[in-house]
């Protein structure tokens, strides 16, 4: 891990014990590995005797809930609920921690106010093209499963922790495991050594990984079990390329009462199919349609949505988005588009 050494830690603990006001970042639309590690760095700077406060652009998804306990209340803010606010306290912070995103447009709203911010700023992130320049610290390895392992790495390395994960204390230690595990698909994808080490090191420090997953997997309404069989028996598609995609629209959502968060996972389900190489899913979204994308090895996800989706990400889980209009003219076109573009790609690799 090239950005993690002696040097670099001890300038991430000399900028968090100076900084007198902290803010904690992360991406729009915020998953478990975004509030996970956001989590985690929120009870290390408590540990330290810090006030560090939590800023989204939106709403964390509900099967989240249980990593933000009652006394994290007044210390997590979102645009979405208080705009001004929220922008005052990135502008006002003497550091801002910026966890699991590349660059500032992937925090919507927040781009701005990070942009116009004076404070210092730490990246901590795992995906590709980083804006290093926009950072004064940076910690970016994209050979690793996830934002929350990540950040492992380093805290796991302060003096304040010496190697020793019992250290992190449970809140910390539950919110990275919790993020590791939803970036990882529950130990289905981007694994590495080092994310089992850290499995491993966190089940011994006595981090309950069965009260986890069931949180996170058996806490679910009963529409989102039929919505996803709705999804699979009437609205994926498979193209003769070996590209299955599901295009979800609003009023399907509205009608199964789909919250933020209830079609996670679904996106890799595809992938079970032998003739599949790669799954995608189409969610309208306001102005935009939001692009998951997941491929079996060999396909790339991550240049198919640099190519024809207005994003990016890792090998074989990338995102992006569709302008409406712009890329397409409205929802209804997005499934004629991901044939189209899919067939280019998957014909013209090479090109890409």
């Amino acid at each position: 891990m090239k950005d993690i050494n002696s040097g670099t830690i001890c300038t991430f603990e000399r900028m968090t014990g100076e900084a007198e006001s902290i803010c904690i970042v992360t991406h729009m639309k915020p998953d478990g590995d975004a509030i996970g590690s956001s989590v985690a760095m929120y009870h290390f700077l408590k540990k330290q005797g810090k006030k560090p406060r939590i800023i989204l652009n939106d709403p964390y998804p509900s099967y989240l809930s249980f990593l933000v306990t009652e006394d994290m209340s007044d210390d997590i803010m979102t645009y979405d609920g208080k705009p001004l606010e929220a922008c005052e306290a990135i502008k006002g912070s003497d550091l801002i921690i910026c966890l699991d995103f590349n660059a500032f447009h992937r925090t919507d709203n927040l781009e701005v106010p990070l942009a116009e911010a004076t404070g210092k700023k730490i990246l901590i992130d795992h995906h590709l093209n980083p804006s290093r320049e926009l950072f004064d610290l940076s910690f970016s390895e994209t050979e690793i499963s996830s934002a929350s392992e990540l950040l492992y790495q380093i805290l796991i390395r302060t003096s304040q922790t010496g190697n020793d994960a019992c250290r992190l204390g449970m809140e910390c230690a539950r919110a990275l495991m919790t993020g590791m595990t939803t970036d990882t698909n529950n130990f289905a994808n981007s694994v590495f050594p080092s994310t089992l080490h850290m499995a491993s090191d966190l089940l011994a420090a006595g981090t309950d990984r069965d009260y986890i997953l069931n949180r996170l997997y058996n806490q679910y309404g009963e529409n989102r079990l039929r919505l996803m069989g709705h999804m699979m028996k009437d609205l994926m598609k498979i193209t003769p390329d070996g590209v299955a995609y599901i295009v979800l629209d609003r009023q399907t959502m509205e009608e199964y009462g789909t919250e933020e968060g209830d079609t996670e996972g679904f996106v890799n389900m595809p992938l079970s199919i032998a003739d599949v190489r790669m799954s995608i899913l189409a969610k309208e979204d306001e102005d935009r349609v939001r692009i998951s994308i997941r491929s079996k090895r060999g396909t790339s996800a991550n240049m198919c949505a640099r190519r024809f989706f207005n994003g990016g990400g890792h090998e074989n889980a990338a995102g992006g988005r569709l302008h409406v209009p712009g890329d397409v003219k409205d929802m209804a076109e997005a499934g004629a588009y991901i044939e189209r573009v899919t067939h280019i790609f998957l014909n013209d690799e090479k090109s890409c």
